[in-house]
């Protein structure tokens, strides 16, 4: 069994600004490209002064809710680092990154207010965490199986799952291996990247928007699940909207996800380089058109402005290589089934053929196949 419970005078040291300029950087890489319903006042990480706020203290309230953060990557370490910083008692589950974070803790550097914890509780193992009120499971979809393998030890019946993961359909899944507990999914829209073992680098955005996983038609509607998790993230400086309709809320990502992520593989450029090619920059607002089209066939509308403000949103982020293409080029499995595969799926039995993300699906599975030394029939090869 290996963990690392923080001893009792474990602290937590703060600043006002990072300790290198966010300039610095190559470039801002988000963990997780993800578009949401926030308004730009919302898309913003804190609101400015917050983040000098005072260390929690003994006199924390009790009642807050325990957290088990599964993946200390740029979206686990960011959001479990502002939780912690905001009382919340946190436990990380690690593989990689374990030892290191043992020994050393969690630095979060951040426009914001850099975080630095010289001891967190961390594990490698799930089975090892202590009972907790939220598991949010903050890893890649290219392993369902696996994921709910890691939750299943932190699950409670009264405990909320909450899935800050790409793509479409990753909650339900979860819910089928844990019937009637609680399945959130978040969409975040945040430029964060990993930078070292228990080292992560929040540059901009950090908003995150929150629904209930149901099959009823409308949505779950704002739950107490939901309330509750948004209401702790946004004490803890963290922009957090309410959706009724999850699945409404998981097209309006996708609307950034598709076309940014698969282009900037497809075609090895950054998010502006796609957008200051003319060419590109019109086949990026067709891609989302088609996704707001395939929503609305669906039975899930998004305003038609929508397109356009995505599209001047992004012309306003600070230049950066996707997740998609970072996992590309270190040959990791890419993201390609609840991204790509499960929103073409879910349209065509609705009667829509999404065809430039299908050509963009049949692109990435080759390159990925052919990256990875993988045939295209998924067998490894044998020369």
């Amino acid at each position: 069994m290996s963990s690392h419970l923080p001893s009792p005078d474990a602290s937590v040291k703060r600043s006002a600004a990072p300790s290198g300029p966010a300039s610095s950087a190559p470039s801002a890489t988000p963990a997780s490209d993800r578009s949401s319903a926030a308004s730009p006042d919302l898309l913003r990480a804190r609101p400015p002064g917050a983040a000098t706020a005072a260390a929690p203290s003994d006199d924390d309230d009790p009642g807050r809710r325990r957290y088990a953060i599964v993946g200390l990557g740029g979206v686990g370490g960011y959001y479990g680092g502002r939780l912690l910083a905001a009382g919340h008692e946190v436990h990380f589950v690690a593989r990689s990154d374990y030892d290191h974070v043992r020994r050393h803790g969690l630095v979060v550097e951040s426009p914001e207010g850099d975080l630095a914890f010289d001891a967190v509780s961390v594990f490698d193992r799930t089975e090892d965490v202590p009972p907790v009120d939220v598991a949010v499971l903050a890893v890649k979809t290219t392993n369902v199986e696996q994921s709910a393998k890691l939750l299943q030890p932190l699950i409670g019946p009264d405990t909320v799952i909450v899935a800050l993961q790409n793509g479409m359909g990753v909650e339900a899944p979860i819910a089928e291996a844990f019937p009637g507990v609680a399945v959130l999914g978040g969409m975040c829209f945040v430029c964060t990247n990993k930078v070292g073992p228990g080292h992560v680098r929040h540059l901009d955005y950090g908003a995150v928007t929150f629904g209930e996983h149901s099959e009823r038609r409308g949505g779950a509607g704002i739950t107490a699940a939901v309330d509750a998790v948004a209401s702790d993230f946004e004490r803890a400086g963290i922009p957090a909207q309410r959706l009724e309709d999850l699945t409404t809320g998981r097209w309006r990502k996708l609307v950034w996800n598709i076309p940014y992520n698969g282009l900037s593989v497809v075609l090895e450029a950054g998010t502006d380089e796609l957008m200051n090619d003319p060419v590109t920059r019109l086949f990026v607002a067709e891609v989302m058109q088609e996704v707001l089209d395939a929503a609305a066939a669906c039975g899930h509308r998004i305003e038609a402005d929508f397109v356009d403000y995505m599209m001047r949103t992004t012309d306003k982020m600070k230049p950066y290589k996707t997740s998609m293409r970072l996992d590309y080029e270190a040959k990791r499995p890419l993201e390609i089934d609840t991204i790509y595969g499960a929103p073409i799926a879910v349209a065509a039995t609705h009667g829509f053929d999404m065809a430039r993300t299908r050509f963009l699906h049949t692109q990435l599975q080759f390159l990925d196949a052919r990256n990875r030394g993988i045939d295209l029939d998924r067998r490894p090869r044998s020369d």
